[in-house]
């Protein structure tokens, strides 16, 4: 079986700035399957993105291994989202955030009802962690507290 090629361009990136071979992580065990407990269209639908996104007026991520997050108010202007992350070509996503973020869709499929609401806020962080332990154990549990503070049902994660 064949890699996916952005694997590869990866692994190249990850040792032109001087890491290791980059280490995917993978669970022995798949999580277990969660259905969802009633309709999409009555869910209150979270949002949780890599690309490096954040509101004009926000501190940038600025450095590679940031572990620090983001809250985006899900009303926000698309104008107002801007993207800072040294692991991907941000050309299109400074273009139009939603390529990374799409807030815009979202908003477009609560007002078709085909989502319940979504939570107050987003969160964003750089995708280009190199630690794993770290987004495992400190990121992630935030997140995960942030969402059940929200009420979220389901979670929509966006990697870059």
């Amino acid at each position: 079986m064949q890699p996916v090629e952005y694997m590869t361009r990866i692994r190249d990136n990850y040792a032109k700035l001087g890491y290791k071979a980059y280490q995917w992580v993978n669970n022995a065990e798949p999580p277990p399957w969660q259905p969802l407990r009633k309709p999409l269209s009555e869910c209150r639908l979270g949002l949780i993105a890599s690309g490096g996104i954040y509101v004009t007026g926000q501190v940038a991520f600025h450095f590679k291994d940031d572990a620090s997050f983001r809250a985006i108010p899900t009303d926000v202007r698309t104008s107002d989202l801007r993207t800072a992350h040294f692991a991907y070509d941000q050309t299109d996503a400074r273009q139009d955030p939603n390529v990374v973020f799409p807030i815009d869709t979202l908003r477009r499929l609560v007002k078709e009802r085909v989502i319940g609401s979504l939570t107050e806020h987003a969160y964003t962080f750089m995708g280009g962690i190199y630690s794993s332990r770290r987004v495992r154990d400190e990121l992630a549990p935030q997140f995960a507290e942030r969402m059940r503070a929200e009420k979220a049902d389901v979670v929509l994660l966006v990697p870059v």
